[in-house]
């Protein structure tokens, strides 16, 4: 199965710490994939994946820039943080991107209509390995670029645990869009650049 193997975050390694995430050698390990730390320019700047059928070097304009690192385990980082749910990727031309990915060997699990500030939008979701693409767009295309990384979402062991951990830095949580589940955002004024959010764990993580 493809599985996304890393990910470059322009955030320095000290606030990774400071936000309760364990940091070694300016990476952080979830759910198998390799957050590597540091840089000059914000954001998730690049990504690399394993398991690929074939040899594919780009997903609809993204290269694969980084080493395809193998899966190292989950350590226990202090914030709760047990798993990448979610990893949230932009795109001006939604039908373009969902094509893109299914030719590479990955299918579509669900496409979904959404309305963000009441303009529509669709989401359509894909499975690698423990962590869920989901891909964000409006209804009618809107450009000719490429797709861009926008936001990460942690599965953590206790919400309340994390929320009391982070303090102020994160806002009250509310519900998800999957039942029974509960989502809380962390503040911009926290210092990522990466928007990042923490869920409680899902029916199949309880009990």
């Amino acid at each position: 199965m493809a599985e996304i193997a890393a990910l470059l975050v322009g955030d320095p390694p000290a606030l990774w710490s400071e936000l309760g995430f364990v940091v070694d050698d300016d990476t952080v390990e979830v759910s198998g994939v390799h957050h590597v730390l540091g840089g000059d320019k914000k954001g998730i700047r690049d990504w690399s994946m394993r398991g690929l059928a074939g040899d594919i070097d780009v997903l609809d304009g993204l290269p694969f820039g980084l080493p395809a690192a193998p899966a190292r385990p989950t350590p226990d980082h202090p914030n709760g943080v047990v798993a990448l749910d979610h990893v949230v990727l932009a795109t001006p031309d939604i039908a373009r991107t969902i094509e893109s990915i299914e030719a590479a060997g990955i299918e579509c699990r669900r496409v979904r209509e959404a309305g963000t500030y009441g303009a529509p939008m669709r989401q359509a979701f894909f499975r690698l390995g423990e962590v869920i693409l989901e891909v964000v767009g409006g209804a009618e295309k809107s450009g000719d670029g490429p797709p861009r990384f926008f936001g990460l979402a942690y599965t953590v062991r206790d919400l309340d645990e994390t929320a009391r951990f982070l303090g102020d830095r994160l806002h009250p949580a509310k519900d998800a869009v999957q039942p029974g589940r509960r989502i809380a955002t962390l503040d911009k004024g926290a210092g990522s650049t990466v928007p990042l959010a923490f869920m409680s764990p899902g029916l199949q993580n309880e009990g």
